[in-house]
């Protein structure tokens, strides 16, 4: 009797893996993975995902929902998207490393790292001596299930050993093999044509590491006991060996069978037999042999076959033959012994009383690895990832109480240069230096937060103003951006957004500093860098330019240059709108990118400086198209996710959302409710800020609440947790936007005071 497994908490399944008709081991398997759980779980939808190396060759059946070209990344980024919208409730992948893409197939953590679903991974290979990149990619699969199948006991030992895994995480479960009756090979023989003959089988894909040669070196001896011995070499080569030499190694084998005298004993069967002839072949077979060369090999398809139809079976002493051959159920020779294999295929030939009670031994085990009992086992197991999954605590943004500004993760990452851009963890990565956005951004930020000692204040204004100003190339009358950490610039002149974003911090500066001083150092060096906006083409890098002239004539009414940054560019951006709009696209570029608020915060901020309500509707349409795009269906706040960059006229995917969006997004709806005094705008901005404390899509705090810091992004699976410049800043940011409604006695959520 079958057990009685699951109570139906899992009815959708994503398996990833090869598929037939591909003709290889693992696209075997896969497909009797997939037969398996049809059958046994009828209930369950099955979604197959075929790795295809070959697009367009292959005629899938249709139980293959999708294909994924195996060396396009984009093909990976597309199914996890499908998969994710198809309602499944788990992936389980079949991992090899040349099935998948990238070095060592790291396309394949790509893929998962763009899903949230629970994930169970069924290992083929597990390296003892992983190269770097093998152990990356394995390093990443343990870091992404809930659970890794193994079909071998060795395989758990050595994940522990070599990897450090987690032995909770890993389960075995043996190979699954046919559900067929144990029968008399001498009744198989006739459809082959090997009646009366003596018959010792090795399938498989046919490559140098099989260890045939072996085998046929050694059977002279065994012929001279036994004249009609047969051997069978089934399969046909591996399509890379084809692929590389043709059919060199078969020849080969064949001219080695000649050298022997024994070429009548030899059978070279070139083909990729279907899954039920190839059974018909085993049971035909009265020894099944598995010559192979390598010890580490810790799965053998063939080898679990052979002992699911009862096959006596001599084998090399390879990781998957030692486990399931023990305890009497096969006989293990050395590697490249031929003589000892010589010697076992005779006495086994010649002693049919004891083949047989080898072949009854055998059978029993492989009752314990039919299909349905694998199954049951990873039914049990993708039933316990997905019980496992944390359920979504639905936390309104009322209930968020906002964060007080804190500069210590910023004052971390900063040293008397500038600030550092990127951290492992919380520790800054020297690495890859300074950037003149992160010490923009700084730079506002000091200028904003009013509760700062002014002596720390003083202190910081001064390295970030400093960073900026070295930034400066008078030759080229552009700022540089990018420094490495030994203060040797990385180019003569920045990227356009770069430089709108220096004059946006100088703006900023110019009207918010603390001290006189720095007012003044700020208006100076407007005056003499912010020209250059007039040539930017970008309209995020305008937008940017905007922003900090519409701050400069706060600081200076009048000022003649920032007047004129402002008359620019905003008729250009609404030329822009007029050439993408669509009735369901109401923006300024048929693509979204990063920053995107920034674009209708600028035209709302040039419309309130210019006197202009053309401008200022166009900024609250858009803004409002934006943010009806960045909410999910549940209400929260989603940052356009970095995927989405450079998709004309589509609709944003769900990850990887970035820290920056929403507070751009907590910007521009304040500068909505100050153009308009619409409380709904206040709502967006707490909504897009509540983000940050958890009110998102995973129900995950970006903010490290203790120490300033913020976390790099929210991914499919989790947080990114590195806690780079610009993730920082974008929630201090935030915290000093929202702490400024607070001062105005605007309603903010989560707060005690009269403003609530």
């Amino acid at each position: 009797m079958m057990q009685n497994v699951g109570a139906g908490t899992v009815n959708h399944l994503a398996l990833i893996g090869n598929f037939l008709p591909r003709q290889c081991g693992l696209a075997t398997f896969t497909t009797d993975v997939y037969t398996a759980m049809r059958d046994r779980f009828p209930g369950t939808r099955v979604d197959v995902w075929a790795m295809d190396d070959h697009p367009g060759r292959y005629a899938y059946p249709p139980a293959v929902t999708g294909t994924i070209a195996q060396n396009d990344l984009s093909a990976y980024f597309a199914a996890a998207r499908a998969i994710e919208a198809s309602g499944a409730q788990a992936i389980w992948v079949q991992h090899e490393y040349g099935i998948y893409g990238g070095p060592a197939g790291e396309h394949i953590l790509a893929l998962l790292d763009r899903t949230t679903l629970p994930l169970i991974v069924t290992l083929h290979t597990v390296l003892e001596k992983p190269s770097a990149d093998e152990r990356r990619v394995l390093e990443g699969l343990l870091q992404r299930a809930s659970r890794i199948i193994v079909m071998a006991e060795k395989g758990r030992e050595i994940l522990q050993r070599t990897y450090a895994a987690n032995p909770r995480q890993i389960v075995m479960i043996p190979h699954g093999v046919p559900d067929r009756p144990l029968v008399d090979a001498a009744t198989m023989k006739d459809r082959f044509g090997w009646a009366g003959r003596d018959v010792v089988l090795t399938f498989g894909l046919l490559a140098p590491n099989k260890g045939i040669e072996t085998i046929i070196g050694s059977l002279p001896a065994a012929v001279e006991h036994h004249p009609g011995l047969l051997y069978v070499v089934l399969g046909a080569t591996h399509p890379n060996l084809v692929a590389h030499e043709g059919e060199r190694y078969r020849d080969s084998l064949r001219a080695l069978a000649e050298e022997k005298g024994v070429a009548d004993n030899v059978a070279l069967i070139d083909g990729f037999v279907e899954h039920e002839e190839l059974l018909d072949y085993l049971q035909a077979a009265d020894i099944y042999a598995t010559p192979y060369t390598n010890p580490a090999q810790i799965t053998s398809g063939t080898l679990s076959y052979a002992i699911g139809v009862g096959k006596p079976v001599i084998s090399t002493p390879y990781v998957h033959a030692t486990e399931i051959l023990a305890d009497g159920h096969g006989v293990l020779v050395d590697f490249c012994d031929g003589a000892a294999f010589s010697r076992e295929i005779d006495r086994l030939l010649s002693d049919p009383r004891e083949r047989l009670a080898l072949s009854r031994r055998a059978y029993a085990r492989g009752r314990t690895m039919i299909w349905p009992r694998l199954a049951e086992a990873a039914m049990a197991e993708l039933e316990s990832a997905v019980a496992a999954r944390p359920r979504r605590i639905i936390a309104a943004p009322h209930m968020l109480k906002p964060l007080a500004p804190d500069f210590a993760a910023v004052e971390r990452m900063s040293d008397a240069t500038g600030m550092l851009q990127h951290s492992i963890y919380s520790v800054p990565d020297r690495r890859h230096g300074y950037c003149i956005d992160d010490n923009a951004r700084a730079l506002m930020l000091v200028s904003g937060m009013r509760d700062l000692d002014p002596e720390r204040r003083d202190k910081w204004m001064t390295v970030y103003a400093a960073f900026i100003q070295y930034a400066w190339n008078p030759d080229r009358r552009r700022f540089r951006n990018f420094m490495n950490f030994d203060r040797t610039w990385c180019e003569d002149e920045g990227s356009e957004d770069s430089n709108g974003r220096a004059i946006w911090a100088l703006g900023v500066t110019a009207r918010d500093a603390h001290a006189a001083k720095h007012r003044d150092w700020a208006g100076a060096m407007f005056d003499a860098t912010a020209g250059l906006a007039l040539d930017l083409a970008s309209p995020r890098a305008q937008a940017f330019a905007m922003l900090g002239a519409a701050a400069m004539l706060e600081a200076r009414p009048g000022h003649d240059l920032s007047r004129a940054i402002l008359e620019r560019f905003p008729d250009t951006h609404l030329e822009l709108l007029a050439e993408t709009r669509r009735p369901e696209w109401q923006w300024f570029e048929i693509v979204l990118a990063y920053d995107n608020a920034r674009l209708p915060e600028a035209m709302i901020r040039a419309g309130m400086a210019l006197d202009r309500d053309d401008l200022v509707r166009c900024g609250l349409d858009t803004l409002k198209w934006i943010v009806e795009k960045q909410t999910s269906p549940e209400g929260r706040f989603r940052a356009v996710g970095t995927e989405s960059f450079g998709r004309p006229y589509a609709q944003p995917l769900q990850f990887d959302q970035q820290p920056l969006e929403a507070q751009a997004t907590v910007d521009a709806c304040i500068a909505a409710h100050q153009a308009t005094g619409d409380e709904r705008w206040l709502d967006e901005a707490q909504r897009a800020y509540g983000w940050f404390l958890g009110a998102n899509d995973l129900d995950l705090p970006l903010a490290s609440v203790g120490d300033g810091g913020c976390f790099d992004g929210l991914m499919p699976h989790g947080l990114n947790r590195n806690q780079g410049a610009e993730s920082i800043l974008a929630l201090q940011l935030a915290n000093c936007a929202i702490s400024g409604l607070v001062r105005q006695s605007v309603p903010v959520a989560g707060t005690d005071r009269a403003v609530a």
